[in-house]
């Protein structure tokens, strides 16, 4: 499993973005905390003083503001500012305000974290709790770590595919019998590079040319794409699991393949702003969303939580058990190159 995650997908303005945070905010940096060796009385006593917390995030509103609002519980003298917006938002916002010399958010959860991370926007703070994740969810150097995954997963309609028949890797796609039954997601740049870092670039281009032969359909979103399988537009596609999971829940004739390697996944991770106007409220709030409570807060929402010691929705969701890959930051870097590619190769 590798240690970056994506740069969300969205074509040439986010890597437009990407780029101009990188020419223009690459030489900041912050001095390192501790959680470790900071009780936390000295965090609650600093968070008192300061009375704020300002949170940027990608993650969906239903998720967030539950977090949030019990936080707040927890720790009542601490006003908050929730901000929410799409990735592409997000990440224009904090352009703007920085290149303005307006440092406004404290905390920052994106799937582009560790992007913001490698360019300087981001100070490393040692939460405690990050003990419960394994390395490959966490910062080496303590600017992030996940909260929650989203594994790419091959998904199939069980009334038109048996458990025993659906592929059980890559290569089986390639079978005959699957042509022009396969749904994809037009933009899974980040998942072709990925597999390139993983097998080798030329490998994968010439696994990505067998498979265009195989005459996928294209769709936009995984989402959708679940829902199609879902219906019985085709018995196999590409989309996350925890969607999956919800589906089969609620009776869908839908299931998914664990045994791919790699299962391509991005995160949702969580970061410090390197200047941060209320650095103990941010700390404290970094240690509650990394806490089992709030983690557990997560996967009953259905997502796939990142710490380690929280029991999955479902067995098959153990992390522990699948070949995940996380997105590197190469690519997330280089998403125009690889979705020129990837375009290419499928004629798109």
């Amino acid at each position: 499993m590798g240690s970056l995650t994506s740069f969300p997908r969205g074509g040439g303005r986010i890597a437009s973005l990407l780029l101009s945070l990188i020419l223009v905010f690459s030489g900041f940096g912050g001095d390192i905390g501790w959680g470790q060796t900071e009780h936390a009385s000295k965090l609650v006593e600093g968070a008192k003083k300061e009375g704020k917390l300002v949170w940027y995030t990608s993650m969906a509103i239903d998720t967030s503001k539950p977090i949030l609002d019990e936080f707040l519980k927890e720790y009542p003298f601490v006003k908050a500012d929730l901000v929410r917006a799409g990735e592409e938002q997000l990440l224009s916002r904090i352009m703007t305000e920085t290149r303005a010399g307006r440092w406004l958010f404290d905390v920052v959860s994106t799937s582009a974290v560790q992007v913001l991370a490698l360019r300087n926007f981001l100070s490393p703070y040692a939460s405690v709790e990050t003990r419960a994740y394994s390395d490959e969810l966490k910062d080496s150097k303590n600017r992030w770590t996940a909260i929650y995954n989203n594994n790419l997963i091959l998904t199939y309609n069980t009334k038109m595919v048996s458990a025993k028949e659906a592929p059980r890797d890559y290569g089986d796609l390639l079978d005959a019998k699957w042509k022009g039954k396969i749904l994809m997601d037009s933009t899974d740049y980040d998942w072709y590079g990925t597999l390139a870092s993983f097998w080798g670039k030329e490998t994968a281009r010439r696994y990505l040319e067998r498979l265009a032969q195989q005459n996928p359909a294209w769709r936009r979103g995984h989402g959708l794409l679940a829902q199609l399988v879902g219906a019985g537009e085709a018995p196999l596609g590409w989309a996350y699991s925890f969607r999956v999971e919800r589906m089969k829940k609620e009776g869908a004739p839908i299931d998914w393949v664990e045994s791919f390697n790699p299962i391509v996944t991005t995160i949702n991770g969580i970061g410090l702003s390197v200047k941060a106007s209320n650095p103990n409220t941010s700390r404290l709030f970094i240690d509650f969303i990394l806490s089992k409570k709030a983690q557990e807060m997560i996967r009953d929402m259905r997502r796939i939580p990142a710490r380690s010691d929280v029991k999955p929705l479902a067995p098959k969701m153990d992390q522990s058990k699948l070949r995940l890959k996380l997105v590197p930051g190469e690519v997330s870097v280089n998403i125009d190159q690889y979705a020129e590619e990837f375009r290419k190769i499928f004629g798109l």
